[in-house]
């Protein structure tokens, strides 16, 4: 179970590394080979590879015939990328779509759950900022839930 933020610096080459309290569970779980991805939101989704063929083939399997499921197959599975943890703990992370989330140096990873987001850092400090107000009511889904 991933969990929690990390802020951290791309070097100039695109590498992200991979926080040490992950290392050894990526490692384990998918001996470090991971499928980074574009997200509707314009992040990075990084999943562990045996987490994430299932939803591939979930979502490949969906009618293309709706133009919405097809953007959407698209923009998950056509820019799914294979990447490997080096000896270092590092990722190297796409050109294209550094470019789609607009990945400076400064980033945030964001563990959820059985897979990770990776934002820009200013995007993430607005993201955050978003997610303080419910702007159009509490969702249904939260209605009863406490913390």
């Amino acid at each position: 179970m991933f969990r929690g933020s990390t802020p951290i610096s791309l070097d100039n080459k695109g590498r992200l590394a991979v926080p040490v309290k992950y290392r050894d569970a990526l490692a384990s779980l998918c001996a470090g080979r991971m499928i980074v991805t574009a997200d509707p939101s314009r992040c990075l989704l990084i999943y562990p590879q045996p987490v994430w063929e299932p939803l591939e083939q979930k979502l490949i399997g969906l009618s293309s015939f709706d133009s919405r499921i097809r953007n959407l197959q698209r923009l998950l599975v056509g820019n799914a990328s294979d990447v490997e943890m080096d000896g270092g703990g590092r990722i190297l992370l796409p050109p294209l779509l550094r470019q789609f989330a607009g990945l400076s140096k400064d980033v945030v990873l964001m563990g959820q759950g059985m897979k990770f987001e990776l934002w820009d850092a200013e995007k993430w400090n607005v993201q955050m900022d978003d997610a303080l107000i419910f702007k159009d009511g509490i969702p249904p889904e939260l209605d009863g839930f406490s913390l």
